[in-house]
């Protein structure tokens, strides 16, 4: 599964994606910002995020911008799981890409396509010294649940305190009255 939007393409990463991702992410400002990745960032660790198993209803894809020549990679964006089985959004933008729009442009792509796949709801957190990111959430119409939760950032090890989002997905139909089912 793929999106596009006007400035980039969002599609699943490959094996051969492993040297383009590390690049990307191989920053320690990008990733104190992330939950699940380590610090320092290795090849073998773009090479393990590549190889996780893709879940067709949780989109988890590599962002690039499109351009004339050669794509390139500014960051990925896509839906996991929590251990309630609630999707959640995650996203990181590469530094040089800092401050363009792509990580609202492509969230944008990937709420869409979880909308598409039957989520109803999904949660988002960002840590609190990572203000950029509840902008972004918000931008996306994500609203603060009003909890900060304790949550482990593998980049920085150690527990952060971390701001909740939630954004409800709703079908046309959901909107609309819909009668009572008969007896």
């Amino acid at each position: 599964m793929f999106a596009r939007t006007p400035r980039l393409l969002l599609r699943p990463g490959w094996p051969e994606d492993a040297g383009a991702l590390h690049d990307a992410i191989n920053d320690e400002a990008i990733v104190r910002n992330l939950a699940t990745a380590p610090w320092p960032y290795s090849r073998d660790d773009a090479d393990d995020f590549l190889s996780l198993p893709q879940n067709p209803t949780n989109p988890r894809w590599l962002i690039y911008r499109r351009t004339a020549g050669s794509p390139c990679l500014v960051g990925t964006c896509g839906i996991d799981l929590t251990s309630n089985g609630i999707g959640e959004l995650g996203y990181w933008i590469s530094r040089n890409h800092w401050g363009l729009g792509y990580a609202t442009e492509a969230g944008r792509a990937v709420l869409e396509t979880a909308k598409a796949l039957g989520h109803r709801k999904i949660f988002a957190s960002h840590f609190i010294d990572n203000p950029a990111s509840g902008n972004v959430l918000t931008k996306l119409g994500f609203s603060r649940t009003g909890r900060i939760v304790p949550r482990f950032s593998k980049g920085r090890r150690k527990t952060v305190g971390a701001i909740e989002f939630q954004l409800k997905l709703e079908s046309d139909m959901d909107s609309e009255a819909m009668p009572p089912l008969a007896a």
